[in-house]
């Protein structure tokens, strides 16, 4: 009885584990994503990568482009408003523009997880920030160049190459 006890224990810990995204360590996507950008900027990317941060700089590119990917988390019921159409892309951009009048933001296609990404001025710079999130995990890619769109342009194929490993199906 106590066998069978300790086996269902292991098997409900090892269901709740699934939760979540596939991968946590971005070190195992640093390669993917330096090539990604590099196909996509025509230039030498240089990486620095640990389990919950990748950093990825390509200072000879037009535009200096820095971006950061992140894996961390977010339990405040964000990710559940926006999957039930409580909260809107509409009303996520609101909120963005709040912070920023110039910030745009759509909704990224990441089925199965919820996303969007937004683009925005920081002084004589831009930003583009891709939000993905999938059961209480957050997948953040910050990218930031001389205009608005080579930021989001660069978060955007991040999102496309390295999010699909990272989250899973």
């Amino acid at each position: 009885m106590r066998s069978l006890i300790a086996v269902l224990a292991c098997l409900i810990a090892a269901g709740a584990q699934a939760e979540g995204f596939a991968l946590r360590d971005l070190r195992t996507v640093a390669g993917e994503a330096t090539a990604s950008l590099e196909a996509n900027l025509g230039g030498r990317v240089a990486s620095r990568s640990e389990p919950g941060r990748l950093t990825l700089t390509c200072p000879d590119c037009a535009g200096g482009p820095m971006i950061d990917v992140l894996i961390g988390r977010q339990t405040d019921g964000t990710e559940e408003r926006v999957r039930s159409g409580r909260t809107s892309m509409a009303q996520l951009e609101a909120l963005c523009q709040a912070r920023s009048p110039d910030c745009r933001l759509s909704g990224l296609s990441v089925a199965p997880v919820v996303g969007w990404i937004t683009t925005y001025a920081i002084g004589r710079t831009a930003g583009s920030t891709a939000i993905i999130l999938r059961d209480g995990d957050m997948l953040t890619i910050r990218s930031l160049a001389s205009d608005g769109a080579v930021a989001r342009r660069n978060a955007e194929t991040l999102a496309r190459s390295v999010a699909p490993r990272i989250v899973g199906r």
